[in-house]
Protein backbone atom coordinates (compact mmCIF):
# COMPACT_ATOMS: atom_id res chain seq x y z
CA UNK A 1 0.00 0.00 0.00
CA UNK A 2 1.19 3.52 -0.78
CA UNK A 3 2.14 5.84 2.06
CA UNK A 4 0.27 8.60 0.22
CA UNK A 5 -2.39 8.19 -2.46
CA UNK A 6 -3.75 11.16 -4.42
CA UNK A 7 -6.61 10.52 -6.84
CA UNK A 8 -8.79 12.87 -8.88
CA UNK A 9 -7.23 15.96 -7.29
CA UNK A 10 -8.89 19.16 -8.47
CA UNK A 11 -8.04 22.49 -6.93
CA UNK A 12 -8.00 26.17 -7.83
CA UNK A 13 -6.29 29.00 -6.01
CA UNK A 14 -7.36 32.61 -6.39
CA UNK A 15 -9.59 31.58 -9.28
CA UNK A 16 -6.64 29.98 -11.10
CA UNK A 17 -6.96 26.20 -11.72
CA UNK A 18 -3.85 24.44 -10.42
CA UNK A 19 -4.88 20.77 -10.54
CA UNK A 20 -7.44 18.94 -12.66
CA UNK A 21 -8.04 15.24 -11.97
CA UNK A 22 -4.41 14.82 -10.86
CA UNK A 23 -3.07 11.59 -9.38
CA UNK A 24 0.10 10.65 -7.51
CA UNK A 25 1.38 7.96 -5.15
CA UNK A 26 4.28 8.04 -2.70
CA UNK A 27 5.68 4.65 -1.74
CA UNK A 28 7.77 3.58 1.22
CA UNK A 29 11.40 4.68 0.88
CA UNK A 30 10.82 6.91 -2.18
CA UNK A 31 12.84 10.12 -2.40
CA UNK A 32 10.83 12.44 -4.64
CA UNK A 33 11.64 15.95 -5.85
CA UNK A 34 8.67 18.17 -6.73
CA UNK A 35 9.42 20.49 -9.64
CA UNK A 36 7.57 22.95 -11.85
CA UNK A 37 7.53 26.57 -12.89
CA UNK A 38 6.80 29.34 -10.39
CA UNK A 39 3.08 29.39 -9.61
CA UNK A 40 2.42 25.86 -10.91
CA UNK A 41 1.18 24.72 -7.48
CA UNK A 42 4.15 22.97 -5.84
CA UNK A 43 3.81 24.60 -2.41
CA UNK A 44 0.03 24.31 -2.66
CA UNK A 45 0.45 20.56 -3.20
CA UNK A 46 2.36 20.22 0.08
CA UNK A 47 -0.29 22.27 1.91
CA UNK A 48 -2.99 20.01 0.49
CA UNK A 49 -1.04 16.95 1.64
CA UNK A 50 -0.73 18.29 5.21
CA UNK A 51 -4.35 19.40 5.44
CA UNK A 52 -3.52 23.11 5.58
CA UNK A 53 -5.69 23.43 2.47
CA UNK A 54 -8.78 21.40 1.54
CA UNK A 55 -8.96 20.27 -2.10
CA UNK A 56 -11.90 21.31 -4.24
CA UNK A 57 -12.23 17.71 -5.39
CA UNK A 58 -10.56 14.31 -5.25
CA UNK A 59 -8.98 12.37 -2.40
CA UNK A 60 -5.67 12.66 -0.52
CA UNK A 61 -5.20 9.62 1.71
CA UNK A 62 -2.30 8.85 4.04
CA UNK A 63 -1.64 5.33 5.26
CA UNK A 64 -2.87 4.94 8.82
CA UNK A 65 -0.39 5.55 11.63
CA UNK A 66 2.09 7.45 9.46
CA UNK A 67 3.93 10.34 11.13
CA UNK A 68 4.32 13.17 8.62
CA UNK A 69 6.87 15.89 9.33
CA UNK A 70 6.61 19.21 7.50
CA UNK A 71 9.10 22.08 7.59
CA UNK A 72 7.13 25.03 8.98
CA UNK A 73 9.39 28.09 8.87
CA UNK A 74 6.83 30.05 10.91
CA UNK A 75 6.55 27.58 13.79
CA UNK A 76 6.41 29.25 17.20
CA UNK A 77 9.62 29.03 19.24
CA UNK A 78 10.32 30.36 22.71
CA UNK A 79 12.80 33.22 22.09
CA UNK A 80 14.47 32.53 25.46
CA UNK A 81 15.25 28.91 24.67
CA UNK A 82 18.70 28.15 23.33
CA UNK A 83 19.31 26.42 20.01
CA UNK A 84 20.55 23.37 21.91
CA UNK A 85 17.30 23.17 23.88
CA UNK A 86 15.26 23.36 20.67
CA UNK A 87 17.28 20.59 19.03
CA UNK A 88 17.16 18.34 22.08
CA UNK A 89 13.40 18.93 22.06
CA UNK A 90 13.26 16.56 19.09
CA UNK A 91 13.83 13.75 21.61
CA UNK A 92 11.09 14.67 24.10
CA UNK A 93 9.65 11.16 24.04
CA UNK A 94 13.04 9.62 24.84
CA UNK A 95 13.66 12.03 27.71
CA UNK A 96 10.22 11.15 29.11
CA UNK A 97 11.14 7.47 28.85
CA UNK A 98 14.42 8.17 30.67
CA UNK A 99 12.54 9.90 33.51
CA UNK A 100 10.21 6.92 33.81
CA UNK A 101 13.22 4.58 33.92
CA UNK A 102 14.87 6.66 36.65
CA UNK A 103 11.71 6.58 38.76
CA UNK A 104 11.51 2.81 38.37
CA UNK A 105 15.15 2.40 39.43
CA UNK A 106 14.42 4.57 42.49
CA UNK A 107 11.54 2.26 43.39
CA UNK A 108 13.73 -0.78 42.78
CA UNK A 109 16.28 0.64 45.22
CA UNK A 110 13.53 0.56 47.84
CA UNK A 111 12.99 -3.15 47.27
CA UNK A 112 10.41 -3.23 44.45
CA UNK A 113 11.54 -6.22 42.35
CA UNK A 114 8.96 -5.68 39.60
CA UNK A 115 10.15 -2.09 39.18
CA UNK A 116 13.71 -3.31 38.52
CA UNK A 117 12.58 -5.51 35.62
CA UNK A 118 10.43 -2.70 34.19
CA UNK A 119 13.34 -0.25 34.46
CA UNK A 120 15.63 -2.67 32.63
CA UNK A 121 13.10 -2.98 29.79
CA UNK A 122 12.96 0.80 29.43
CA UNK A 123 16.75 1.03 29.41
CA UNK A 124 16.88 -1.55 26.62
CA UNK A 125 14.35 0.50 24.67
CA UNK A 126 16.40 3.68 25.16
CA UNK A 127 19.52 1.91 23.91
CA UNK A 128 17.66 0.51 20.89
CA UNK A 129 16.32 3.97 19.98
CA UNK A 130 19.74 5.62 20.20
CA UNK A 131 19.10 7.71 23.29
CA UNK A 132 22.69 7.56 24.45
CA UNK A 133 23.87 9.03 21.12
CA UNK A 134 21.48 12.00 21.26
CA UNK A 135 24.21 14.56 21.94
CA UNK A 136 26.27 13.26 19.02
CA UNK A 137 23.26 13.38 16.69
CA UNK A 138 22.44 16.94 17.73
CA UNK A 139 26.04 18.05 17.21
CA UNK A 140 26.16 16.39 13.78
CA UNK A 141 22.97 18.10 12.57
CA UNK A 142 24.08 21.46 13.97
CA UNK A 143 27.47 21.20 12.28
CA UNK A 144 26.00 20.09 8.96
CA UNK A 145 23.62 23.04 8.74
CA UNK A 146 26.08 25.64 9.99
CA UNK A 147 24.49 26.14 13.41
CA UNK A 148 27.45 24.94 15.46
CA UNK A 149 29.50 28.03 14.54
CA UNK A 150 26.83 30.19 16.19
CA UNK A 151 27.04 28.29 19.48
CA UNK A 152 24.19 26.06 20.62
CA UNK A 153 23.83 28.20 23.74
CA UNK A 154 22.63 31.14 21.62
CA UNK A 155 19.01 32.16 22.40
CA UNK A 156 16.46 31.72 19.61
CA UNK A 157 15.50 35.38 19.93
CA UNK A 158 18.92 36.42 18.59
CA UNK A 159 18.67 34.39 15.38
CA UNK A 160 18.10 35.79 11.90
CA UNK A 161 15.28 34.44 9.76
CA UNK A 162 17.66 32.16 7.86
CA UNK A 163 19.26 30.82 11.04
CA UNK A 164 15.82 30.15 12.51
CA UNK A 165 14.78 28.25 9.37
CA UNK A 166 17.91 26.10 9.61
CA UNK A 167 17.22 25.40 13.29
CA UNK A 168 13.71 24.18 12.46
CA UNK A 169 15.07 22.03 9.63
CA UNK A 170 17.66 20.46 11.94
CA UNK A 171 15.00 19.70 14.56
CA UNK A 172 12.74 18.14 11.93
CA UNK A 173 15.54 15.87 10.71
CA UNK A 174 16.30 14.80 14.30
CA UNK A 175 12.61 14.00 14.92
CA UNK A 176 12.77 11.33 12.19
CA UNK A 177 9.13 11.28 11.03
CA UNK A 178 8.00 8.48 8.69
CA UNK A 179 7.64 10.95 5.80
CA UNK A 180 9.34 14.32 5.32
CA UNK A 181 7.71 17.17 3.38
CA UNK A 182 10.20 19.95 2.60
CA UNK A 183 9.48 23.19 0.74
CA UNK A 184 12.63 24.83 -0.68
CA UNK A 185 14.88 23.68 2.20
CA UNK A 186 18.10 24.94 0.55
CA UNK A 187 16.99 28.59 0.35
CA UNK A 188 19.00 29.53 3.43
CA UNK A 189 21.86 27.08 2.96
CA UNK A 190 25.26 27.62 1.41
CA UNK A 191 26.73 25.04 -0.98
CA UNK A 192 28.38 22.90 1.69
CA UNK A 193 25.24 22.86 3.83
CA UNK A 194 23.04 22.01 0.84
CA UNK A 195 25.40 19.15 -0.04
CA UNK A 196 25.26 17.90 3.57
CA UNK A 197 21.46 18.00 3.50
CA UNK A 198 21.35 16.14 0.17
CA UNK A 199 23.66 13.42 1.50
CA UNK A 200 21.63 13.16 4.71
CA UNK A 201 18.37 12.79 2.79
CA UNK A 202 19.95 10.26 0.41
CA UNK A 203 20.87 8.09 3.38
CA UNK A 204 17.32 7.99 4.74
CA UNK A 205 15.31 4.79 4.53
CA UNK A 206 12.17 6.89 5.00
CA UNK A 207 10.28 8.61 2.18
CA UNK A 208 10.28 12.32 1.46
CA UNK A 209 8.83 14.92 -0.88
CA UNK A 210 11.00 17.99 -1.46
CA UNK A 211 10.08 21.08 -3.48
CA UNK A 212 13.20 22.66 -4.95
CA UNK A 213 14.54 24.65 -7.89
CA UNK A 214 18.12 23.65 -7.02
CA UNK A 215 19.16 21.25 -9.80
CA UNK A 216 22.44 20.22 -8.13
CA UNK A 217 20.63 19.43 -4.88
CA UNK A 218 17.91 17.43 -6.66
CA UNK A 219 20.43 15.46 -8.70
CA UNK A 220 22.15 14.49 -5.48
CA UNK A 221 19.13 13.82 -3.26
CA UNK A 222 16.19 12.32 -5.17
CA UNK A 223 15.41 9.03 -6.88
CA UNK A 224 12.23 10.23 -8.60
CA UNK A 225 10.71 13.51 -9.77
CA UNK A 226 7.08 14.62 -9.53
CA UNK A 227 6.50 17.27 -12.18
CA UNK A 228 3.65 19.72 -11.57
CA UNK A 229 2.70 20.58 -15.13
CA UNK A 230 -0.46 20.95 -17.18
CA UNK A 231 -2.57 20.74 -13.98
CA UNK A 232 -1.40 17.15 -13.55
CA UNK A 233 1.19 15.34 -11.42
CA UNK A 234 3.58 13.21 -13.47
CA UNK A 235 6.18 11.00 -11.83
CA UNK A 236 9.49 10.28 -13.55
CA UNK A 237 12.07 7.76 -12.25
CA UNK A 238 15.61 8.96 -11.62
CA UNK A 239 17.14 12.26 -10.56
CA UNK A 240 16.51 15.73 -11.99
CA UNK A 241 18.88 15.27 -14.94
CA UNK A 242 17.10 12.05 -15.90
CA UNK A 243 13.75 13.84 -15.65
CA UNK A 244 14.93 16.65 -17.92
CA UNK A 245 16.17 14.18 -20.54
CA UNK A 246 12.98 12.11 -20.39
CA UNK A 247 10.74 15.16 -20.52
CA UNK A 248 12.57 16.55 -23.53
CA UNK A 249 12.20 13.21 -25.30
CA UNK A 250 8.48 12.94 -24.46
CA UNK A 251 7.78 16.52 -25.49
CA UNK A 252 9.50 15.90 -28.81
CA UNK A 253 7.44 12.75 -29.41
CA UNK A 254 4.17 14.50 -28.46
CA UNK A 255 4.99 17.33 -30.84
CA UNK A 256 5.76 14.87 -33.66
CA UNK A 257 2.50 12.97 -33.09
CA UNK A 258 0.45 16.14 -32.86
CA UNK A 259 2.07 17.63 -35.98
CA UNK A 260 1.48 14.41 -37.95
CA UNK A 261 -2.17 14.27 -36.90
CA UNK A 262 -2.73 17.94 -37.74
CA UNK A 263 -1.16 17.38 -41.16
CA UNK A 264 -3.46 14.40 -41.81
CA UNK A 265 -6.52 16.34 -40.61
CA UNK A 266 -5.64 19.20 -42.94
CA UNK A 267 -5.29 16.80 -45.90
CA UNK A 268 -8.61 15.12 -45.08
CA UNK A 269 -10.46 18.42 -44.69
CA UNK A 270 -9.03 19.62 -48.02
CA UNK A 271 -10.27 16.42 -49.71
CA UNK A 272 -13.74 16.84 -48.15
CA UNK A 273 -14.02 20.46 -49.30
CA UNK A 274 -12.95 19.53 -52.82
CA UNK A 275 -15.26 16.53 -53.15
CA UNK A 276 -18.32 17.61 -51.16
CA UNK A 277 -20.30 17.45 -54.39
CA UNK A 278 -19.78 15.28 -57.45
CA UNK A 279 -19.01 11.63 -57.98
CA UNK A 280 -16.69 11.40 -54.93
CA UNK A 281 -19.26 12.93 -52.52
CA UNK A 282 -20.03 9.58 -50.87
CA UNK A 283 -16.34 8.99 -50.18
CA UNK A 284 -16.03 12.55 -48.82
CA UNK A 285 -18.96 11.94 -46.42
CA UNK A 286 -17.26 8.75 -45.21
CA UNK A 287 -14.06 10.61 -44.52
CA UNK A 288 -16.03 13.30 -42.67
CA UNK A 289 -17.54 10.64 -40.40
CA UNK A 290 -14.10 9.20 -39.68
CA UNK A 291 -12.84 12.70 -38.96
CA UNK A 292 -15.76 13.34 -36.59
CA UNK A 293 -14.92 10.14 -34.68
CA UNK A 294 -11.20 10.89 -34.52
CA UNK A 295 -9.81 11.39 -31.01
CA UNK A 296 -7.79 14.54 -31.49
CA UNK A 297 -4.52 14.99 -29.67
CA UNK A 298 -4.24 18.06 -27.48
CA UNK A 299 -1.77 20.65 -28.65
CA UNK A 300 1.49 20.36 -26.69
CA UNK A 301 1.74 23.04 -24.06
CA UNK A 302 3.95 25.86 -25.22
CA UNK A 303 6.75 26.96 -22.95
CA UNK A 304 5.67 29.64 -20.52
CA UNK A 305 6.74 33.07 -21.65
CA UNK A 306 10.22 33.59 -20.28
CA UNK A 307 10.56 36.53 -17.92
CA UNK A 308 12.60 39.43 -19.22
CA UNK A 309 14.29 41.48 -16.51
CA UNK A 310 15.85 44.73 -17.70
CA UNK A 311 17.23 47.21 -15.18
CA UNK A 312 17.04 50.86 -16.14
CA UNK A 313 20.51 52.42 -15.85
CA UNK A 314 21.21 56.05 -15.14
CA UNK A 315 23.49 58.02 -17.50
CA UNK A 316 27.07 56.82 -17.52
CA UNK A 317 29.64 58.34 -15.21
CA UNK A 318 31.52 57.60 -12.04
CA UNK A 319 28.37 57.32 -9.98
CA UNK A 320 28.52 53.98 -8.25
CA UNK A 321 31.41 53.89 -5.77
CA UNK A 322 31.13 52.47 -2.25
CA UNK A 323 33.72 52.76 0.52
CA UNK A 324 33.29 50.75 3.76
CA UNK A 325 35.70 51.35 6.66
CA UNK A 326 35.71 49.42 9.97
CA UNK A 327 31.99 48.75 9.69
CA UNK A 328 30.19 46.72 12.36
CA UNK A 329 26.57 45.76 11.77
CA UNK A 330 23.89 44.00 13.76
CA UNK A 331 20.79 44.61 15.81
CA UNK A 332 21.52 44.58 19.53
CA UNK A 333 25.07 43.29 19.12
CA UNK A 334 27.42 43.00 16.12
CA UNK A 335 27.13 39.97 13.85
CA UNK A 336 29.77 41.36 11.49
CA UNK A 337 32.62 43.52 12.79
CA UNK A 338 35.41 45.65 11.38
CA UNK A 339 34.57 45.23 7.69
CA UNK A 340 36.69 47.10 5.15
CA UNK A 341 35.47 46.99 1.56
CA UNK A 342 35.83 49.06 -1.61
CA UNK A 343 33.52 48.68 -4.58
CA UNK A 344 34.23 50.79 -7.66
CA UNK A 345 31.77 52.05 -10.25
CA UNK A 346 30.68 49.35 -12.67
CA UNK A 347 32.08 46.47 -10.61
CA UNK A 348 29.99 43.37 -10.03
CA UNK A 349 30.88 41.98 -6.62
CA UNK A 350 29.53 38.89 -4.86
CA UNK A 351 29.62 38.52 -1.08
CA UNK A 352 29.91 34.97 0.24
CA UNK A 353 30.39 33.46 3.68
CA UNK A 354 28.66 30.99 5.95
CA UNK A 355 25.02 31.60 6.80
CA UNK A 356 24.58 33.86 9.81
CA UNK A 357 27.84 35.75 9.29
CA UNK A 358 25.90 38.97 8.66
CA UNK A 359 25.67 39.33 4.87
CA UNK A 360 21.96 40.19 4.88
CA UNK A 361 22.42 42.51 7.85
CA UNK A 362 25.22 44.26 5.95
CA UNK A 363 23.05 44.89 2.88
CA UNK A 364 20.20 46.01 5.12
CA UNK A 365 22.59 48.54 6.67
CA UNK A 366 23.97 49.73 3.32
CA UNK A 367 20.40 50.19 2.07
CA UNK A 368 19.67 52.50 5.00
CA UNK A 369 17.23 50.14 6.71
CA UNK A 370 19.46 49.60 9.74
CA UNK A 371 21.94 51.97 11.45
CA UNK A 372 25.58 50.82 11.70
CA UNK A 373 26.88 49.90 15.15
CA UNK A 374 30.41 51.17 14.44
CA UNK A 375 32.58 52.32 11.56
CA UNK A 376 31.29 54.04 8.46
CA UNK A 377 30.36 53.60 4.82
CA UNK A 378 29.91 56.09 2.01
CA UNK A 379 28.38 55.91 -1.44
CA UNK A 380 29.36 58.43 -4.09
CA UNK A 381 27.03 61.43 -4.11
CA UNK A 382 25.42 60.44 -7.41
CA UNK A 383 24.72 56.84 -6.39
CA UNK A 384 21.09 55.78 -6.85
CA UNK A 385 20.39 52.50 -5.07
CA UNK A 386 18.13 49.64 -6.04
CA UNK A 387 17.61 47.15 -3.20
CA UNK A 388 16.21 43.60 -3.26
CA UNK A 389 15.85 42.27 0.32
CA UNK A 390 15.89 38.56 1.02
CA UNK A 391 12.64 38.54 2.99
CA UNK A 392 9.44 38.54 0.94
CA UNK A 393 7.69 40.99 3.24
CA UNK A 394 4.97 43.47 2.24
CA UNK A 395 3.62 46.48 4.11
CA UNK A 396 0.14 45.43 2.99
CA UNK A 397 -0.10 41.89 1.65
CA UNK A 398 -3.70 42.40 0.54
CA UNK A 399 -2.67 44.76 -2.26
CA UNK A 400 -2.35 43.30 -5.74
CA UNK A 401 0.85 43.45 -7.82
CA UNK A 402 -0.95 45.84 -10.17
CA UNK A 403 -1.77 48.15 -7.24
CA UNK A 404 1.79 47.95 -5.94
CA UNK A 405 3.21 49.00 -9.32
CA UNK A 406 0.74 51.84 -9.93
CA UNK A 407 1.16 52.99 -6.31
CA UNK A 408 4.95 53.14 -6.63
CA UNK A 409 4.83 54.64 -10.15
CA UNK A 410 1.71 56.84 -10.44
CA UNK A 411 2.49 57.79 -14.04
CA UNK A 412 1.77 54.20 -15.12
CA UNK A 413 -1.82 53.20 -15.84
CA UNK A 414 -3.20 49.74 -15.10
CA UNK A 415 -2.44 48.34 -18.55
CA UNK A 416 1.15 49.58 -18.42
CA UNK A 417 1.54 48.08 -14.95
CA UNK A 418 0.27 44.72 -16.18
CA UNK A 419 2.60 44.78 -19.16
CA UNK A 420 5.57 45.51 -16.87
CA UNK A 421 4.56 42.64 -14.60
CA UNK A 422 4.05 40.32 -17.58
CA UNK A 423 7.58 41.07 -18.81
CA UNK A 424 8.84 39.82 -15.45
CA UNK A 425 6.78 36.63 -15.72
CA UNK A 426 3.79 37.65 -13.57
CA UNK A 427 0.71 36.34 -15.34
CA UNK A 428 -2.35 38.53 -15.78
CA UNK A 429 -4.53 36.56 -13.37
CA UNK A 430 -1.85 36.87 -10.66
CA UNK A 431 -1.46 40.61 -11.23
CA UNK A 432 -4.91 41.15 -9.68
CA UNK A 433 -4.55 38.78 -6.70
CA UNK A 434 -3.45 39.77 -3.20
CA UNK A 435 0.34 39.64 -3.38
CA UNK A 436 0.70 37.69 -0.11
CA UNK A 437 -1.35 34.82 -1.60
CA UNK A 438 1.12 34.30 -4.46
CA UNK A 439 3.89 31.72 -4.42
CA UNK A 440 7.37 32.73 -3.30
CA UNK A 441 8.60 32.74 -6.89
CA UNK A 442 5.77 35.00 -8.04
CA UNK A 443 6.33 37.41 -5.15
CA UNK A 444 10.03 37.57 -6.03
CA UNK A 445 9.11 38.45 -9.62
CA UNK A 446 6.86 41.27 -8.37
CA UNK A 447 9.73 42.69 -6.30
CA UNK A 448 12.07 42.42 -9.27
CA UNK A 449 9.50 44.15 -11.48
CA UNK A 450 9.35 47.08 -9.04
CA UNK A 451 13.14 47.18 -9.04
CA UNK A 452 13.40 47.24 -12.85
CA UNK A 453 11.04 50.20 -13.12
CA UNK A 454 13.18 52.54 -11.02
CA UNK A 455 16.37 53.86 -12.71
CA UNK A 456 19.47 53.16 -10.62
CA UNK A 457 23.22 52.76 -10.92
CA UNK A 458 23.96 50.59 -7.86
CA UNK A 459 22.09 47.35 -7.17
CA UNK A 460 22.09 45.71 -3.73
CA UNK A 461 20.69 42.19 -4.15
CA UNK A 462 20.22 39.79 -1.24
CA UNK A 463 19.71 36.19 -2.43
CA UNK A 464 17.39 37.23 -5.30
CA UNK A 465 17.26 33.69 -6.73
CA UNK A 466 15.96 31.95 -3.60
CA UNK A 467 12.44 31.45 -4.94
CA UNK A 468 13.03 31.67 -8.70
CA UNK A 469 12.77 28.80 -11.16
CA UNK A 470 15.51 28.03 -13.67
CA UNK A 471 14.16 30.22 -16.48
CA UNK A 472 13.84 33.25 -14.20
CA UNK A 473 17.36 32.74 -12.84
CA UNK A 474 18.80 32.65 -16.35
CA UNK A 475 16.94 35.83 -17.31
CA UNK A 476 18.09 37.63 -14.16
CA UNK A 477 21.71 36.58 -14.74
CA UNK A 478 21.56 37.97 -18.29
CA UNK A 479 20.07 41.24 -17.02
CA UNK A 480 22.82 41.68 -14.43
CA UNK A 481 25.47 40.86 -17.02
CA UNK A 482 24.08 43.63 -19.27
CA UNK A 483 23.58 46.17 -16.47
CA UNK A 484 26.26 48.89 -16.83
CA UNK A 485 26.05 49.99 -13.19
CA UNK A 486 27.48 48.52 -9.99
CA UNK A 487 26.20 45.29 -8.41
CA UNK A 488 26.74 44.05 -4.86
CA UNK A 489 25.18 40.60 -4.59
CA UNK A 490 24.74 38.13 -1.75
CA UNK A 491 24.25 34.65 -3.18
CA UNK A 492 25.04 31.02 -2.41
CA UNK A 493 24.45 29.91 -6.02
CA UNK A 494 27.79 29.85 -7.79
CA UNK A 495 26.18 28.74 -11.06
CA UNK A 496 24.05 31.90 -11.02
CA UNK A 497 26.90 34.41 -10.85
CA UNK A 498 29.92 32.52 -12.19
CA UNK A 499 29.62 33.88 -15.76
CA UNK A 500 29.22 37.57 -14.96
CA UNK A 501 30.61 38.38 -11.50
CA UNK A 502 34.00 40.12 -11.57
CA UNK A 503 34.95 39.67 -7.93
CA UNK A 504 33.96 37.38 -5.07
CA UNK A 505 34.57 38.52 -1.49
CA UNK A 506 34.26 36.06 1.37
CA UNK A 507 33.43 37.73 4.65
CA UNK A 508 33.58 36.41 8.20
CA UNK A 509 32.37 37.52 11.60
CA UNK A 510 35.29 39.91 12.03
CA UNK A 511 35.09 41.26 8.50
CA UNK A 512 37.60 40.93 5.65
Amino acid sequence: MSLLEITGLTHAFGGQPLFQNAAFALHRGEHVGVVGRNGAGKSTLLKLCTGQLVPDGGRIVWQGGIRVGCLDQYAALNPEHTMGEVLHGAFRALYALERAMTELYDRAAEGDGAALAAAARRQEELEARGFYEVDTRVEKAAAGLGLAELGLDRPVGELSGGQRAKLLLARLLLEEPDVLLLDEPTNFLDQEQAAWLADTLTGLERAFLVVSHDAAFLNRAVTAVCAVEGRRLTKYPGNYAAYQAKKECLEGERLRQYTAQQREIARTEAYIRKNRAGRNAKMARGRQKRLDRLERLAAPEGRSALPVFEFQPLPAGRTGDLEVVGLSVGYRSPVLEGLDLSVHAGQKVVLTGFNGVGKSTLLNTLAGRLPPLAGRFRFSEQAALGYFPQALAWTDGTRTPEELVTGAFPTLDRQEARRALARCGVRQEHAIQAVATLSGGEQARVKLCLLTLRPCNFLLLDEPTNHLDGAAKESLARALDRFPGTVLLVSHEVDFYRAWAQRVVEIGGKGR
